[in-house]
C-alpha cells in the first residue's frame, strides 16, 4: 500500500523532503507517525509485523540506525518495506537519532539524510537486490538461532507446562467454544485470508477470536469478533479502540507473570476484561483458549506457518509459538487451506437443481423406449390444449 508524501523537494533539489519522526522505541514511533513522515528508528532485524505497521501508518521512507538484517536469521521486515515501494536506508548509526529532532524537516537522497541542507547521516540503501543478498547470508545464521531456540523452549516448558498441557490458569469465557469451529486472526495485513474464511465463519457458526488490532480487520470484513485477546503491554495508542472491545462478548488481557496494575488501566476505559498471567504471546494464548475450550477445528489467519516466519518472532515468542502449535496439534489449519478444503454448505436450491436434472434425464431416457414414445403420443393432445389455453390468457 502506497501513501502520498506530505511534501516533495523542488525539482532542482533531488530526494524526498518530509518531517522526520524520531524514536528509539519503534512502537512509540508508529503510534505518532503520520502519513508522509520519514521514520527514523533504531531497530535491528526489523520483523514483518513492525514493517507492515510502518507501511499502514503511512511512512514515506524508513531510516534505520541499525542493520535491517544482522545476519542472525532471515527476518522478513525489509522485504515488506521494499515491496511497498518505500525508500529504505539502514546502518546510519545511532548518532542520527541525536542529530535529528522529532518533527524536523529533513531530506533523504541516495542513502544520505540532510537537515537544513547539512549532511547528518549516511547509510546503505536497501533495495530488492540487497534484501535478497541479506536473506541468503542470514540463512547461514539460522543454525545458531535454532540452538538458542531450543534452550528457550526448554525454559518455556518449565514455566508454562500446566498452561500448555492442561489449560491451567486460562480464564473462563462466556462464549461457548466447545464443538464449534474457531477462527483466530491476529493482524491487519491479512485481509485476503480473512476474506477467504468469511463464508466459512458465517455458514458454520464459527467463533471469531481477534488478537489485538486484528479486531479492526475483522470489523472491516463485516464480521464480529466474539473474543478479543489483547496484551497489557504497550501504550493506550497501540490498543484497539474501546468501542471495538466493548462490542465483543469476551475480552482477555494477557499479563506478564507477577505484574500488576492492568486491571485499573482497563477499568478507567470502562472495560471489564478477564486476565491471564502467562509468558505466551497473545496469539498463542488465543490458540490455547480455543484448544482447551474444546474447539472442533481452529483456523489461523495471519499466524506464522514457515520456519522463516517463526524465526521472525521476538524471543521468547518463538518458543511460545512453537510449543503452542505442538499442544494444539492437528486441530490447527492455516486459513490459506480453507478454500481448498471447504466448498460451502449444501443449500436447498442446490438439491433442487440436482433433482430437476435427474428428472429431466429420466424423462429423456423413458422417451426413447416404445412405452415412453406411446406416452408422448397420448399426451400430445393434452399439451396442445394446455398451450392453447395459455395463449388465450395473453391474447
Amino acid at each position: 500500500m502506497r501513501f502520498p508524501v506530505r511534501s516533495r523537494t523542488p525539482s532542482d533539489v533531488p530526494g524526498l523532503s518530509a518531517p522526520a519522526r524520531v524514536d528509539r522505541r519503534t512502537s512509540s514511533l508508529i503510534s505518532r507517525l503520520r502519513p508522509g513522515d520519514i521514520a527514523v528508528l533504531d531497530h535491528i532485524d526489523l520483523d514483518r509485523v513492525t514493517a507492515q505497521a510502518l507501511v499502514e501508518a503511512g511512512a514515506a521512507a524508513v531510516v534505520n540506525a541499525a542493520p535491517m538484517t544482522s545476519g542472525r536469521y532471515p527476518n522478513l521486515g525489509p522485504e515488506v518495506l521494499v515491496d511497498a515501494g518505500l525508500p529504505v536506508v539502514d546502518r546510519v548509526g545511532s548518532e542520527a537519532l541525536s542529530a535529528v529532532r522529532d518533527g524536523a524537516a529533513v531530506r533523504l537522497h541516495d542513502g544520505e539524510l540532510y537537515l537544513d541542507e547539512q549532511l547528518v547521516a549516511a547509510g546503505r540503501q536497501v533495495d530488492a537486490e540487497a534484501v535478497r543478498d541479506d536473506m541468503a547470508e542470514a540463512r547461514i545464521g539460522m543454525a545458531a538461532q535454532l540452538d538458542s531456540f531450543t534452550r528457550n523452549s526448554l525454559e518455556f516448558v518449565r514455566r508454562e507446562e500446566a498452561l500448555l498441557l492442561e489449560g491451567e490458569g486460562l480464564p473462563t469465557l462466556r462464549t461457548r467454544l466447545s464443538k464449534r469451529p474457531v477462527v483466530v486472526t491476529r493482524s491487519l495485513d491479512h485481509d485476503d485470508e480473512l476474506a477467504r474464511v468469511a463464508r466459512f465463519v458465517r455458514e458454520n457458526d464459527a467463533v471469531l477470536i481477534a488478537v489485538h488490532r486484528g479486531v479492526e480487520a475483522v470489523t472491516a470484513a463485516r464480521l464480529k469478533a466474539d473474543v478479543v485477546v489483547v496484551d497489557a503491554r504497550g501504550d493506550d495508542a497501540e490498543q484497539p479502540a474501546d468501542k471495538l472491545l466493548k462490542a465483543a462478548k469476551d475480552v482477555v488481557v494477557r499479563v506478564d507473570p507477577g505484574s500488576g496494575g492492568a486491571a485499573e488501566t482497563f477499568e478507567r476505559r470502562g472495560l471489564r476484561p478477564v486476565f491471564c498471567q502467562t509468558g505466551a504471546a497473545p496469539e498463542d494464548l488465543a490458540l490455547l483458549l480455543a484448544h482447551h475450550g474444546g474447539a472442533s477445528v481452529i483456523v489461523g489467519v495471519g499466524l506464522p506457518a514457515t520456519i522463516e516466519e517463526l524465526l521472525d518472532r521476538r524471543h521468547p515468542a518463538l518458543a511460545s509459538t512453537y510449543l503452542t502449535r505442538l499442544a494444539v496439534g492437528e486441530k490447527l489449519v492455516d486459513a490459506r487451506a480453507v478454500p481448498v478444503l471447504y466448498s460451502g454448505r449444501v443449500r436447498a436450491w442446490h438439491l433442487m437443481v440436482v433433482l430437476l436434472a435427474g428428472l429431466l434425464a429420466l424423462a429423456v431416457a423413458v422417451a426413447t423406449t416404445p412405452v415412453g414414445q406411446q406416452w408422448v403420443h397420448d399426451a400430445e393432445p393434452l399439451f396442445r390444449s394446455l398451450l392453447d389455453d395459455i395463449q388465450g390468457l395473453f391474447s
